[in-house]
């Protein structure tokens, strides 16, 4: 994939404000614990996950996603009648039918001209959403897009922790398939893409790669979709050790293609937004890459696993910072369940704040520290 003609105007996010800490789900899991004789500290020890964020209980992903894609057009100043697309491609959305971005659509005031759909593609669905908007506008059939989405973590977690109570059949080997479920986190994120000559920022979208592992699409999947008579709780199996090493080989595969694709040498990366799944799988990513683990930004130990929307709040949160200066590369590496990939690269230029409009990351919260009726479907990688 190469643009000539796009620019990413603007990643936005929407935290929520209740905070849940590792300890905290510990507690909570007392009596499985206690039964598998697990040591506390024991989630955050694994996974260098401290806290992560939950909506209300019965919070709709449309809810924060309107919210968030508003402040995408009042931060980019973008008028609302350009909008040529509007994707929402969060793993979590309202119902199966309609189309969740049908009635983000509605809600926001865009004009009847403005294609809507969802896309679905587990924690790479927003950047599958970047690439199609991309796309639209390169090919002139559009000026500009937003994709946005909202993932809503706490049904998940909430029945994955009464399942483990609950089950007292389980092993040690069967409770840790649970333990991707208990890092989960919310949030909400919005990319707007912009024609070149629409743009206020002139941040290139240069292009970039995808690639596809569909040999390891079983080591991590949920439930069966209420709408073919699965009719349990939301809940989340994984082989976290295996999709690790498949997400990384995957990478690993990919890299020389991404590299071709944009005309770069690993030098050329001078900052890097990834997918935010838990320490040690960052660790062994740049490893394995050979790049310097120094030019990412994580935010994984304070915001958990947030799904499709963790790669674009890790990017705004870390432009919000400084973290990446004027002129530099920036390469955002998406990594799904499934296996999928989708990396891009962009020559940054400027960065339109999020705390423009009083939304910024919570005070004394930094990167370095530490269901309505039908309820949303809400799995999350």
């Amino acid at each position: 994939m190469r643009y000539r003609n796009v620019c990413l105007e603007a990643f936005v996010y929407t935290l929520p404000d209740e905070i849940v800490t590792s300890a905290q789900i510990e507690h909570m899991l007392a009596p499985a614990y206690e039964r598998l004789r697990l040591p506390a500290g024991r989630l955050e020890l694994i996974t260098g996950i401290a806290q992560r964020r939950f909506w209300p209980p019965g919070t709709l992903p449309s809810e924060k996603s309107v919210l968030t894609a508003e402040k995408a057009l009042r931060i980019t100043g973008l008028d609302r009648g350009l909008v040529g697309a509007l994707v929402h491609a969060s793993v979590c959305r309202d119902f199966l039918e309609p189309s969740t971005a049908s009635g983000v659509h509605r809600r926001l005031g865009l004009p009847p001209s403005c294609m809507v759909y969802d896309v679905s593609n587990a924690c790479v669905g927003l950047m599958n959403g970047l690439v199609q908007i991309a796309n639209m506008i390169e090919l002139r059939q559009i000026r500009a897009g937003i994709v946005v989405g909202t993932e809503s973590a706490r049904p998940v977690v909430e029945n994955t922790i009464r399942y483990l109570n609950e089950n007292t059949s389980l092993t040690r080997a069967q409770a840790k398939q649970a333990l991707a479920s208990l890092t989960l986190g919310s949030g909400s994120a919005a990319i707007v893409l912009v024609d070149r000559k629409l743009s206020r920022t002139g941040n290139r979208l240069l292009g970039g790669v995808a690639w596809t592992r569909s040999e390891a699409c079983e080591l991590c999947h949920s439930g069966h979709d209420g709408s073919i008579g699965d009719g349990g709780r939301t809940l989340m199996w994984t082989d976290s050790d295996a999709l690790m090493r498949q997400g990384v080989q995957a990478g690993k595969e990919v890299f020389p293609a991404f590299l071709e694709a944009l005309n770069w040498t690993p030098a050329d990366i001078h900052r890097t937004f990834c997918h935010q799944v838990g320490r040690a799988h960052r660790r062994l990513l740049f490893e394995t890459l050979q790049l310097d683990s120094s030019i990412d930004y994580p935010t994984v130990h304070f915001l958990g696993n947030t799904g499709s929307v963790a790669l674009p709040i890790t990017a705004a949160l870390g432009l919000e910072t400084g973290f990446a200066r004027p002129g530099e590369h920036i390469a955002l590496w998406g990594v799904g369940s499934g296996v999928n990939v989708v990396a891009l690269g962009v020559d940054w230029q400027t960065t339109l704040r999020n705390g423009e409009v009083g939304e910024s990351l919570p005070a004394g919260t930094t990167a370095a520290a530490s269901a309505p009726s039908p309820a949303p479907a809400c799995i999350v990688d």
